[in-house]
């Protein structure tokens, strides 16, 4: 019997003395540790780049766009790698998957400890850093809980990523206090340590595939019960356009999604990497500015949870233009001030916008693809969103090195916002009556099955 089996029939033991779809559904636990993983893949390094960003910059020489193009390679590995990472998540199990990207990680902050040249500095991102975020990151954490969750995928999905925004309350400050008083290398040192001797044994051996490996069913429901009431969820095929063997490429909304996500995030990453950057150019110190991002963060957190929520009920084009306004807002407010109380307001108002995009991405997936075709539809839409996702970093690095200011970045910004809105008109909302047909066509075949 091998691990994941004898945690599945404990946890299946367990659960069927409890109330199974409350708090002790093993779900829940899933939950948890795509919290923990999404704190480290997408934080440690996402929200902490920005506080490296200066130090690095003057190691190797003081251009912003040479270090603005470590993020971008990072970013253009893992998007490459994506398709391959997706359609191993709906083919092996997670825990493997999960794994091997803790691992590189790992492999990676080591390196970069130990780096001596911006050649050096470039591979280690790209190889290790950018394929170990994809096999650990939201792409992989998304899965996880979508696969467990279907009536409540985004608040499950919203709880999850604020893992993100956690690290990116925490993160900033500590990093700029190790690099303040040790320095940009020994970070990266820290980092690994964490991730080897703690994610990668919590991922190892928590990590459970699907409900139905521990005779479940997504939300608690429990498998052995086929005739109750409560024993169908609303599946997660519902939405679906198309069957699982069918390309999500030829689909209407999988384009409008990659537009909308791909221009939001290119704004997103690009603001949150120079936002430090930015503060200190005026004089706030590095401390100070940290903790402006990490204000940014906590906002963050409320953005994953209310916009979980959104998902779940709302239209999708509403809470997409609700998150697209929220951060036009904020982008204005930094814009026009480089006051720390004014600038953090506006840091916080984008914030949560911004919080609210990874979340409500997982829930509208899930809506429109089912769990059969998510890792494959999440995998696929990465490498399609790469031409607009990594504009943003470089290009606020390439405007401030020529014009010795971020104006121009911020106009660049707004653009996108207002480019993704009018994507988000085009999104096509999914009809109610495929709901009610696919939840009698998987009764069917559940019946079939369980007669045979």
């Amino acid at each position: 019997m091998d691990q994941q089996t004898r945690v599945g029939t404990h946890w299946r033991g367990a659960t069927m003395k409890s109330r199974v779809g409350g708090w002790r559904f093993p779900g829940w636990r899933m939950v948890a540790v795509a919290f923990f993983v999404d704190f480290v893949a997408v934080g440690f390094f996402f929200y902490s780049y920005g506080v490296f960003f200066k130090a690095i910059a003057e190691e190797f020489g003081g251009s912003r766009l040479g270090v603005s193009i470590g993020l971008t390679i990072t970013s253009v590995v893992g998007s490459l790698a994506a398709p391959l990472v997706g359609r191993a998540l709906d083919r092996y199990a997670l825990s493997r998957v999960l794994g091997v990207g803790a691992v590189s990680m790992t492999i990676g902050f080591l390196v970069l400890g130990f780096v001596r040249t911006p050649l050096e500095f470039y591979l280690a991102i790209g190889v290790f850093i950018g394929l170990g975020a994809s096999g650990m990151g939201s792409l992989a954490t998304a899965k996880l809980v979508a696969n467990w969750f279907v009536r409540r995928r985004g608040m499950a999905l919203g709880i999850a990523a604020t893992g993100i925004s956690v690290s990116g309350v925490l993160m900033p400050y500590i990093s700029a206090a190790i690099i303040e008083g040790f320095g940009w290398r020994e970070g990266f040192l820290i980092y690994a340590a964490f991730t080897g001797l703690l994610i990668v044994p919590l991922v190892s051996l928590l990590v459970i595939s699907r409900p139905e490996d521990i005779g479940l069913r997504p939300d608690g429901q429990l498998k052995e019960e086929p005739g109750s009431a409560t024993a169908t969820p609303a599946s997660d095929q519902s939405l679906s356009q198309g069957t699982a063997g069918q390309s999500v490429l030829r689909e209407r909304n999988y384009w409008v999604l990659v537009v909308v996500v791909g221009l939001l995030f290119s704004s997103s990453g690009g603001t949150l990497t120079h936002m430090v950057p930015r503060l200190t150019d005026a004089g706030v110190s590095l401390a100070g500015a940290s903790l402006v991002m990490s204000f940014s963060a906590v906002f963050g957190i409320m953005g994953k949870l209310s916009f979980g929520w959104f998902g779940d009920w709302w239209r999708g084009r509403t809470a997409i233009w609700f998150a697209i306004v929220c951060q036009i807002i904020g982008q204005v407010v930094m814009a026009l001030t480089v006051d720390v109380v004014f600038f953090a307001l506006g840091a916080a108002i984008f914030g949560y916008g911004m919080g609210g995009v990874v979340p409500l991405q997982g829930t509208l997936v899930g809506k429109l693809f089912g769990r059969d075709r998510f890792g494959k539809a999440m995998g696929a839409m990465r490498p399609a969103m790469l031409p607009l996702q990594v504009l943003g970093v470089p290009a606020a690095g390439f405007i401030f090195d020529t014009t010795g200011s971020y104006d121009g970045a911020y106009v660049m910004f707004l653009v996108f916002y207002l480019l993704a809105a009018v994507a988000a008109f085009f999104f096509v909302e999914p009809k109610r009556g495929a709901r009610r047909r696919a939840e009698r066509e998987t009764e069917a075949r559940e019946a079939s099955a369980t007669g045979s």
